[in-house]
């Protein structure tokens, strides 16, 4: 197992000495980078004034792309859009889409911003939706088995799943049933996106992929991304005015729309989340801490986790079921423990300065570069505490 970094996150460190921060894929801590990077997008605002948009989408935006791109072994950078959230990405990819309502599969186990959102949309009748229960034996199968059945127009499902820490790892087979008349895949890559290696020069000219920078590309929030392929959503009817830069095409005197990714952009955003997230991904490659890496040493410190809990070293932990232990294959960046009384556990740990999260009954254990066995010692003396 490789050394911790704290050195990269000091600040962040330092600024709550008291804390054990054990949710790192939840909010990642921001390193260092990342304050002279914000410094510097007000800076820009300062001197540059009206002309700051010429370095925030001449260079910044371009090296964010460049990141997203090599990180995923894209073709182009040019498939990637930025937006402030994932959610807007999401509205903008479905109204692309013709015809209702869109014909749409996915999971029971999807994050709340395409939950909340596909249910609102079934209600409206603006999408039919059929569910694959997420964490059943068979899911992949099952999966699989429905969207090569069925008659869809969108399929949407998480590489990562943000309960469980499950890995779809036949994710990539979707890919098969694309065309741009439909079916349209997606792929929720948030938990998936610097956390476990993800090549998808195979399959990029089919998928569409989307993530951001809020966890572990730990540059916080503001640099949502999608990779659109080439061909699928040529015109989104909701569009904002950024989509017509460039090189555009669409009919004669009607609205004209970028034939890059940037059909799906919309408008005027605050560009320092793009800021940090060039300054964070640039300090990962200064310091050859690549996406293996960090797995690797993430999941040194989740088996060593994992073997004190099952000993008894972390009190009522032992209790739990650990959703997703370390195996040999894709492994989330977040350890999974189902038990009913993982509220409970969560706010008992907050009281004693140590942060995790609590999705439903799972208790969420997320570790990163900025850990070590130590960290895990003071989180399991914290843990034997516990009633």
């Amino acid at each position: 197992m490789s050394a911790a970094r704290k050195d990269l996150f000091s600040r962040a460190l330092a600024a709550a000495p008291g804390r054990l921060h054990m949710a790192a894929h939840s909010h990642h801590l921001w390193p260092d980078a990342t304050l002279a990077a914000q410094v510097e997008a007000w800076e820009d605002a300062a001197v540059l004034a009206d002309h700051k948009w010429d370095k925030a989408l001449g260079q910044v935006y371009p090296a964010a792309q460049a990141l997203v791109a090599r990180e995923l072994a894209l073709p182009s950078p040019d498939s990637v859009v930025f937006a402030p959230n994932t959610h807007t990405l999401l509205a903008v990819l479905k109204s692309a889409i013709d015809g209702r309502p869109v014909r749409v599969l996915s999971t029971d186990g999807e994050f709340h911003t395409f939950r909340r959102q596909a249910q609102r949309w079934t209600e409206a009748g603006e999408i039919a939706l059929t569910l694959v229960e997420s964490d059943a034996p068979d899911f992949a199968e099952r999966f699989l088995a429905t969207a090569r059945e069925g008659h869809f127009d969108l399929i949407f499902v998480s590489h990562v799943f943000f309960k469980t820490g499950l890995v779809f790892d036949g994710i990539w087979e979707l890919a098969d049933l694309a065309r741009p008349e439909g079916p349209w895949v997606v792929v929720d890559g948030y938990h998936g996106f610097r956390a476990v290696p993800t090549d998808l020069s195979a399959v990029a000219d089919r998928i569409f992929y989307l993530a951001g920078g809020y966890k572990y590309a730990m540059a916080g929030e503001g640099a949502a991304f999608l990779h659109a392929p080439p061909g699928f959503g040529t015109r989104p009817a909701l569009t904002g005015w950024y989509a017509e830069f460039g090189d555009l095409e669409g009919p004669p005197g009607g609205v004209g729309y970028a034939r890059d990714a940037g059909r799906f952009m919309g408008a005027t955003f605050d560009p320092s989340g793009l800021y940090r997230f060039v300054a964070a991904g640039r300090m990962l490659d200064a310091e050859g801490l690549t996406t293996s890496a960090i797995a690797a040493h993430v999941r040194g410190l989740q088996r060593t986790l994992v073997d004190r809990i099952a000993v008894g070293a972390a009190g009522p932990l032992k209790q739990a079921v650990v959703l997703n232990p370390p195996g040999q294959g894709p492994q989330a960046r977040f350890l999974a423990l189902r038990h009913p009384e993982a509220q409970a556990w969560k706010q008992a740990l907050a009281t004693r300065g140590v942060v995790v999260d609590v999705r439903d009954d799972v208790l969420r254990i997320g570790l990163s570069i900025y850990h070590d066995e130590r960290d895990l010692e003071t989180f399991c003396a914290a843990c034997g505490a516990l009633t």
